[in-house]
């Protein structure tokens, strides 16, 4: 039986943290003290991209591991790809785009799957398989805050998480639009912090995000 997307799952993983880390894991040996260490500082909804080897052990030690964390996959790519990391202990899947198989295969397997949309027309395409909730990639590129406010209005039902673009400076700008749920980002888990383990940089940058939402 296939199951009609379920946008109430996607509307808890959006809103249970106002930042998704976006990790790209090159050694699994560090994913559990790096994704402790975010959920501590309260980033509890982790993104593991598809972009290295690594990936799909790094996803299966935190579902493991780290049961407080709610990890997903990213650059989903294929249906294929939605398969693997389903086996692998992801509890979603976010695309840099979307296709018809994409949108099959997630509702085959009821997983809560974050397609990326950049056009209205893809926008229109989502609602028609089913989806209000998307990814917005690459989002500085194509408008950034002042195109997510001009979708707003031919779009109220539909609700994104920005990507592409976002750092430090800006992500309170998209978090203050309405049709915004939390945005994506890497800035909080800089390369070089991440290779030499220092977790307690890492952990200052995450609770920074958090505590500078919570001023609003």
């Amino acid at each position: 039986m296939i199951s009609t997307p379920d946008m109430r799952t996607l509307d808890q993983l959006m809103g249970a943290a106002p930042v998704i880390p976006v990790l790209t894991v090159a050694d699994a040996g560090q994913v559990v003290p790096l994704a402790s260490t975010l959920v501590d500082a309260g980033l509890t909804v982790l993104e593991i991209t598809l972009r290295t080897e690594q990936a799909l052990t790094a996803i299966r030690r935190i579902s493991e591991e780290v049961p407080q964390a709610q990890v997903g996959a990213g650059t989903v790519l294929t249906p294929d790809d939605l398969d693997r990391v389903a086996d692998a202990g992801a509890r979603f899947a976010i695309s840099p785009g979307a296709t018809a198989g994409l949108y099959e295969r997630a509702r085959r397997l009821g997983l809560p799957f974050l397609p990326g949309v950049a056009t209205a027309g893809e926008i229109m395409a989502g609602r028609e398989a089913g989806w209000t909730r998307f990814k917005f990639f690459p989002a500085a590129a194509i408008g950034g805050v002042s195109m997510l406010r001009s979708l707003y209005g031919p779009f109220p039902d539909v609700a994104f998480c920005p990507t592409g673009g976002i750092g430090p400076k800006n992500f309170r700008e998209y978090l203050a639009l309405p049709n915004v749920r939390c945005v994506g980002g890497s800035w909080m888990v800089p390369m070089d912090a991440v290779t030499g383990g220092d977790w307690p940089r890492i952990e200052a940058l995450a609770r920074e995000c958090v505590n500078r939402v919570r001023l609003d």
